[in-house]
């Protein structure tokens, strides 16, 4: 996940603020409660002499912590709220630190002088396996950013555009016709038919209630005061669920054979008939127009770019055949030939030395320039974080070292 610069990344896990603020309530709780009981025994006294001296010693610690990075409860105390004030300050030592100790060219050129840099290319170009990868990669990205640089928005109309009309001088009807007689030859066309009745029987289960309204309410005052009415809506729904019953269980069934005599006849009329073919290009033609399948057009588009611009980034595809081949041999003569080796490395070495010498200082520049830009919060956050959890560590153990501490004068002044 990219971040915006200058803003703090929070830690994560368990907050250890909140124990250290609690161990120090918990010490406030615990002298009040030996205050109260101090005269019932003399063990009391050191319980209380501990969660004074506790309290005294968390709260200097909070009070240390705290000062480091803004001012106590807010108030504008001396010597606090060091790092927000001392920013730039820190921002260039940060610097010079970085630039005397890391950043001297005869540092760096002390250690290039054990960095094999020609024998590091060869291996990487001898052995596409070990990290060959890469270099593939690299090169591939030269056709995407190419292809990433063309006017989209007018290559995709264009590119949709050929797409709908290609559908639309496509003669559907006839390849519709030969799937369904496809289906129906090899009966992949029954286990829609059961569906369907399937389907049919749990409706007629939860509408059973309409269709003996609908017979309550065609029958006449005779019919209805007899209660012939229900009865009649019983046999309706009763038969109705053993038609669909026996459809489910007999593939023979007249109604099924019925209907695929019925598709049968759609997928004939579908291949031959000018008229049915006439009504599915209607059909087609206005769905293209639709927005929706507009919407999937442009939709499909941008899949198969991005299918596209996978391809070209696609590190196998790429130095394959005779310049993959050449490539391995470069690398090759790279990590065997030792003049050609120390020529790279003398000439690798005198760049990077050169870089350093030219640009140490910018670059440095740029991490003073960066920390004064920040604001007293940003720069406070990332350092509070940076220490992490050990600022609230260092508030426990002043607690309870305070404590020990508290019991050891007591027992000192009981023992005088």
């Amino acid at each position: 996940m990219n971040r915006r610069v200058g803003v703090a990344v929070p830690t994560g896990g368990f907050n250890i603020r909140i124990v250290a603020t609690g161990l120090l309530v918990v010490m406030a709780a615990v002298f009040v409660t030996a205050k109260y009981f101090q005269d019932a025994h003399p063990a009391v006294g050191f319980v209380r002499a501990f969660a004074e001296a506790a309290m005294v010693g968390g709260l200097a610690d909070w009070f240390a912590v705290t000062a480091l990075f803004r001012h106590p409860m807010g108030l504008p105390i001396p010597h606090t709220a060091i790092v927000p004030r001392n920013k730039n300050r820190i921002g260039d030592t940060l610097a010079r630190f970085l630039l005397n100790n890391f950043l001297l060219p005869r540092l760096i050129a002390r250690k290039m002088q054990t960095v094999d840099v020609a024998g590091a290319v060869g291996h990487f170009l001898s052995q596409p396996a070990a990290g060959g990868g890469r270099l593939k990669l690299g090169a591939s990205r030269i056709i995407a950013d190419a292809l990433g640089a063309l006017d989209q928005k007018r290559l995709g109309g264009m590119v949709k555009s050929a797409i709908a009309d290609r559908l639309r001088e496509l003669d559907i009807a006839p390849l519709l016709g030969q799937a369904l007689q496809a289906a129906l030859a090899e009966g992949r066309h029954q286990p829609l038919l059961d569906a369907m009745v399937k389907w049919g029987s749990k409706t007629l289960d939860l509408n059973a209630h309409l269709i003996h309204q609908m017979v309550h309410d065609n029958s006449n005052a005779i019919v209805r005061f007899t209660g012939l009415d229900e009865s009649i809506a019983n046999r309706i729904v009763a038969g109705l669920g053993k038609l669909l019953t026996d459809m489910a269980a007999e593939p023979d069934h007249p109604i099924r054979l019925r209907v695929e005599e019925g598709l049968a006849k759609m997928a004939l009329d579908l291949q031959e008939d000018p008229e049915v073919q006439a009504k599915v290009a209607k059909v087609r033609d206005e769905l293209l127009d639709n927005a929706a399948v507009k919407r999937w057009l442009d939709g499909l588009w941008e899949q198969g770019r991005s299918a596209l611009l996978k391809a070209a980034r696609d590190p196998e595809t790429m130095l394959a055949g005779r310049i993959g081949e050449l490539v391995t041999q470069f690398g090759t003569m790279l990590g065997e030939d030792a003049a050609i080796k120390r020529t790279l490395n003398r000439y690798a070495r005198r760049a990077v030395v050169g870089a350093v010498d030219s640009y140490g200082e910018t670059a440095l520049r740029l991490v003073s320039d960066t920390i004064r830009g920040w604001d007293a919060k940003t720069i406070t956050d990332r350092l509070e974080n940076a220490v992490g959890d050990d600022l609230q560590y260092i508030r426990i153990n002043g607690t309870l070292v305070g404590g020990l501490v508290g019991v050891l004068i007591h027992a000192v002044d009981i023992w005088i």
